[in-house]
């Protein structure tokens, strides 16, 4: 696994600037690029799980802590299910997780297989909340709000990262917690 630090200036933390909008998508972009090392026979598969596992929690808890909310509040009321959603589909991509995470040999077909159920949740979350949830607050949060936002969104992702959030007992735990909050179907 790599360090927090290379962590924490990877992906958002390479963006020249603190739109929040280009935060996410620069997180996004390391998402796929971590998906792709681990799809290849000669990357380092388990580094490359820890860190993907480690950023997909601390970039979830960082937008629902730190941006969904005010999103929420932002946009027009028709238009709030669909930050919702991304709440629901991180908890999804938590539940894969937790799966992908289980399964010891990471040369296996388990965990091939269960690699692709991960990515295509991933996947999904990325182009619906780049179509939908992005673009809502592009139309809807002015640009120091959404600056703003990146800062805010940028430290809790800092704190979350210093917390090693990606290990097996707490993405359990998260995926538990939303099993309570009925954002998983049992």
């Amino acid at each position: 696994m790599s360090t927090t630090d290379d962590l924490t200036r990877r992906g958002a933390g390479a963006i020249d600037g603190d739109d929040v909008v280009d935060l996410i998508l620069g997180d996004h972009a390391e998402f796929e690029r971590l998906l792709r090392i681990l799809r290849s026979d000669d990357g380092d598969r388990a580094t490359a799980l820890g860190d993907l596992a480690d950023l997909l929690v601390a970039h979830a808890e960082a937008e629902e802590a730190e941006v969904y909310p005010t999103l929420r509040s932002e946009v027009p009321d028709d238009e709030e299910g669909e930050i919702a959603h991304g709440r629901e589909e991180h908890a999804e991509g938590h539940e894969e997780l937790l799966a992908l995470l289980e399964i010891d040999d990471v040369d296996s077909e388990e965990f091939s297989e269960q690699l692709e159920e991960v990515s295509e949740v991933v996947m999904h979350h990325l182009d619906e909340e780049e179509r939908e949830v992005l673009n809502l607050a592009r139309a809807h949060v002015p640009d120091q709000r959404r600056a703003e936002l990146g800062r805010a969104f940028m430290s809790a992702r800092a704190k979350q990262l210093a917390s090693n959030p990606g290990n097996v007992d707490n993405v359990r735990r998260l995926v538990e917690q939303a099993r309570d909050e009925g954002l998983l179907d049992d």
